[in-house]
């Protein structure tokens, strides 16, 4: 069946083609993991719990995590700066896949 709907089709307009480009890189997961689990998070938390991310870096996946609606930033007009970010319903639908990856790696760790 996977074959047949892969000769038919390109890769790249798959689902899966479209989810994997959503949260691919080295990042990505682990932040809305994170998200998953503390639910709010700002930016030097989220920048601890990853360790070896740069600011650059982590500023781009949040940029482009937002821009793919899997995640909300919220500014708080405040000084200095406030900024928090969260899962949007649409990232929220994504975390059973996300915590069926996790149980499959703990159900198949070597």
């Amino acid at each position: 069946m996977i074959k047949n709907y892969i000769e038919k089709a390109n890769f790249e307009d798959t689902g899966f083609s479209y989810t994997m480009a959503l949260i691919s890189g080295k990042y990505k997961m682990v932040i809305l993991y994170c998200l998953m689990e503390f639910e709010v998070v700002r930016f030097n938390e989220l920048k601890r719990y990853l360790k070896t991310v740069s600011d650059k870096t982590l500023s781009n996946n949040l940029k482009e995590l937002e821009a793919d609606r899997l995640i909300v930033r919220k500014e708080y007009p405040q000084i200095p700066p406030k900024v928090e970010y969260s899962l949007s319903e649409r990232g929220r639908s994504l975390m059973e896949i996300l915590d069926r990856l996790c149980v499959w790696g703990e159900e198949n760790r070597i």
